[in-house]
This record gives structure tokens, sequence and C-alpha cells, in this order.
């Protein structure tokens, strides 16, 4: 119980400190390049393993993060902005905060997509009622993986490293927050 409560703190702590990020970018301009940058991501995520393709025709929706900044010494975060799709069509943004505590130390950046199995598993993630514990079930990126991607309470998580090392045995987890285009 005492890990959980500290799991918790960290949660809120961390949660409080960037919450003066918005979930959705402030501008025109800025939501245009967000919406750029998630679609160049998942174009060379598509190139790497053509079969992510199949796994986003699955789902009846996803959530891409192009671009997720985490690190650590002790106590970790992390964040990053992402745009979110119902059946192919933009229909708003998210952000996800991470939060970890345990042995840890350095930093890495990564993107992430997340993909939703049914209405329901998006509208549970739409509604924020959708976070992911240090054991979710998460496939790395790389040629034909994505064949193995398991959909877990409606969502299947792929990450893609892009730079970075940290290393970590703490135990944390990822909330997210979703705003209407």
């Amino acid at each position: 119980m005492r890990l959980t409560t500290g799991l918790a703190l960290v949660l809120t702590v961390g949660a409080g400190l960037l919450g003066s990020c918005a979930t959705a970018p402030a501008s025109r301009e800025d939501k245009t390049a967000l919406v750029a940058a998630a679609t160049a991501r998942l174009q060379q995520m598509q190139t790497e393993d053509p079969a992510l393709g199949a796994l986003i025709q699955k789902g009846y929706g996803y959530a891409l993060f192009p671009h997720v900044d985490k690190g650590g010494l002790g106590v970790g975060g992390g964040y990053g902005r992402g745009v979110v799709y119902e059946q192919d069509q933009h229909i708003g943004y998210c952000d996800v905060t991470q939060g970890s505590v345990g042995v840890q130390a350095g930093g890495q950046s990564f993107s992430e997509l997340l993909v939703f199995e049914t209405k329901a598993a998006l509208d549970r993630f739409k509604a924020g009622q959708f976070g992911l514990a240090a054991d979710a079930s998460a496939v790395v990126l790389t040629s034909g993986v994505a064949t193995k991607a398991n959909f877990i309470d409606g969502v299947a998580v792929v990450v893609q490293p892009l730079s970075g090392v940290m290393v970590e045995a703490a135990i944390g987890g990822q909330q997210f927050t979703y705003q209407a285009k």
C-alpha cells in the first residue's frame, strides 16, 4: 500500500509541475506543426514496420505522441503532446504526463502510439479514464513487431525510441488528457 501511495504522490506532483502545459498547442501554427510532426512520425514508423498499418486498421482510433521526453534521478517525469484520430479523422489533441520513483538515472526521448481497439476504449481515453501503469505491455518498434502487439483492455501500445539513455528499475505510470479539436 505504501508503494501505491508513493506512486500516487509522484504522479500528482508531476502533474502539478506540468499543469501549466496545455493539452492542445495555443496557436494555429503550433497545432499545424504538431499534426505535421505526428503525420511524419507515423509515416516513418510505418516505413520501419509496414505491419503497423494493419494494426491501426484493426483499431477504431489512435493517439500518436511524436515526441515524448522523460528523465529522472531517483524521481522521474516526462511529458509529450499528441494528436488523436477516430477512424482516420483528426478529432483532437492529447498529452501524456509520466511520473516514476525508484532507481533511475538519465533521460530519453521516444514516440508513442496508442491504438484503441473499440469506440469504448477511445471514449475512455477521451473521458480521462485511461492511464498506463509501469507494467503495461508496450512493444518497441522494430520491423515486424506490430504483428505481435496485443490489445490489453482495448489498447495496444507501440513505442519508438528516438534518443538518449535511461537506466531504470522504477515504478511509475502515465496519465493522459484529451482536448477536442
